[in-house]
C-alpha cells in the first residue's frame, strides 16, 4: 500500500509547525506510539491546538471529556 500523503494533507489536523510526517499517517501514529502519545487527528478539532507538546493518553482522555461536556452541556468531569 501507497502512501496517500497528498490526499491525507486535505484532512491532516496536525498544528505543529514543521511536522516532517504531517500527512504521512503510517509515520505519525508509529512516531506517536513510541512515545505513547495520541495523534493530532484523534482530538476534538478545536482543542487540538491546545495540546501540542502533550499528546499523551492522559490528556486525551482529558481533551474528549471536555470535548464531550461541552457538546452535551454535562457539567461532569
Amino acid at each position: 500500500m501507497q502512501c496517500q500523503q497528498e490526499e491525507n494533507l486535505k484532512n491532516c489536523p496536525c498544528s505543529h509547525p514543521g511536522c516532517p510526517r504531517k500527512g504521512k499517517c503510517c509515520d505519525c501514529v508509529s512516531h506517536h506510539r513510541e512515545k505513547n502519545e495520541i495523534p493530532a487527528c484523534f482530538f476534538p478539532a478545536e482543542q487540538e491546538e491546545d495540546y501540542i507538546g502533550a499528546r499523551g493518553v492522559d490528556n486525551f482522555i482529558k481533551s474528549y471529556q471536555e470535548y464531550k461536556n461541552k457538546s452535551t452541556g454535562s457539567l461532569e468531569e
